[in-house]
């Protein structure tokens, strides 16, 4: 059999064995889901209203209330586990809203979290010094992303043809 052929066999195998490594989604889009980005809901709040969207980033920041944390999240676009991608341009900061205490010991900035909810309008904020729009997010679900899951459907393989040689 020549190389080429045998190449040509083995490549739609090997692809499909990196799509099963993927993991699935983590959450279930609602019928009607936003697949609107946090800074297009900035600039447009109306035109979504108290839709349902899926989003993640990095955490900013933790503030708890006497009866409800509000998270500020980095936005960053989701791969297709719903995982944010940290090396991909950032799509807006919002801020999630949970109902009750969360421990902000274990959310430290920097860590990926994705958010299933509602949007509940916006609030008028600043970064640093510079006025900002924050969509609201009334948290249903969230999840927190070890390093560990982050790493898997990632596998370290690689391709290619080549001469080896062996030392006995």
């Amino acid at each position: 059999m020549h190389l080429r052929t045998v190449f040509r066999l083995s490549m739609p195998l090997a692809l499909l064995l990196l799509a099963a490594c993927a993991p699935a989604p983590i959450y279930k889009a609602a019928p009607g889901a936003i697949t609107a980005l946090p800074m297009q809901v900035a600039h447009a709040p109306e035109q979504y209203g108290n839709g349902s969207v899926i989003w993640g980033g990095s955490v900013v920041a933790v503030r708890n209330f006497p009866d409800h944390t509000e998270m500020e999240v980095l936005g960053y676009p989701l791969d297709s586990s719903q995982r944010p991608q940290p090396n991909a341009q950032g799509v807006g900061r919002f801020i999630a809203i949970f109902p009750g205490y969360l421990e902000s010991f274990n959310y430290p900035n920097g860590r990926l979290v994705t958010v299933a909810g509602q949007l509940s309008g916006t609030r008028a904020g600043s970064v640093d010094q510079a006025p900002y729009t924050y969509p609201l997010v009334t948290v249903a679900q969230s999840h927190l992303w070890t390093q560990d899951e982050l790493r898997q459907g990632h596998p370290n393989i690689s391709f290619g043809v080549g001469v080896g040689v062996g030392v006995h």
